[in-house]
């Protein structure tokens, strides 16, 4: 499940490197990528994954969600626990609530008043600036979904922090970018919470470890799959 404005072309550089070992799909979030005229809300991105899950024809399956996908993603564990077989927390180990979410609310209510093309164009100079075209230009072809930053931190801001870890009932990685100061700020709490769950960090990566360091992200989460695969 991608993060904030992306789609589900963020994950590209995953999909390539384990679609040869699992069955894999990544999706657009409500009000994001091929759905950009939907409406956003949790319970419409639950849906979202939930069939996602059971398009594979698998039964319960690894989610992975980064950032805003990731606390999507602990909503969708919350809701349908049945269809979870593990969980991969990407870069939303943070407490959504407290004096921490002011800034993000600010920004979430000041980039839908700023010209569109603007902040596209912005985001493609910075992507293509920061990494390889291979990993980010399938993320820059499916465009932003600025206009869904209100109702999606809206919702989201002031709703989870470590507790929600308590209503997972499957295997959990907490998956970080080792420099991702800003998400990491709850990771010991959220690890805490949870009694299956452990921390596992990309170094020198960021809050997008996965564009960081697509292989070692891509690792992380088959050797989390291959366990999950040796415990049934």
């Amino acid at each position: 499940m991608h993060g904030t404005r992306f789609s589900a072309g963020q994950w590209s550089p995953q999909l390539a490197a384990l679609r040869g070992e699992f069955p894999v799909t990544a999706v657009d979030l409500p009000g994001h990528g091929s759905r950009s005229a939907e409406a956003w809300s949790l319970e419409a991105a639950v849906e979202v994954i939930s069939d996602a899950v059971e398009s594979l024809g698998c039964g319960p399956a690894l989610v992975v969600g980064h950032s805003l996908g990731g606390y999507a993603s602990l909503e969708f564990a919350r809701v349908r626990p049945e269809r979870l077989r593990g969980l991969v927390l990407a870069g939303a180990s943070a407490s959504t609530r407290g004096a921490w979410a002011a800034p993000y609310r600010w920004v979430a209510g000041l980039a839908p008043r700023l010209p569109a093309d603007r902040l596209a164009g912005w985001n493609d100079w910075l992507l293509r600036r920061m990494y390889p075209a291979e990993v980010v230009e399938p993320t820059i072809r499916s465009g932003y979904a600025f206009h869904a930053l209100p109702a999606a931190w809206g919702e989201v801001l002031g709703r989870f922090d470590a507790g929600a870890m308590r209503h997972v009932a499957a295997p959990v990685l907490i998956l970080n970018g080792e420099k991702d100061s800003v998400f990491r700020s709850g990771e010991a709490e959220f690890a805490r919470a949870h009694p299956r769950a452990r921390v596992e960090l990309i170094p020198r990566a960021g809050h997008l470890a996965n564009f960081d360091d697509p292989d070692a992200f891509s690792d992380a989460v088959r050797r989390f799959a291959r366990q999950l695969s040796d415990s049934t």
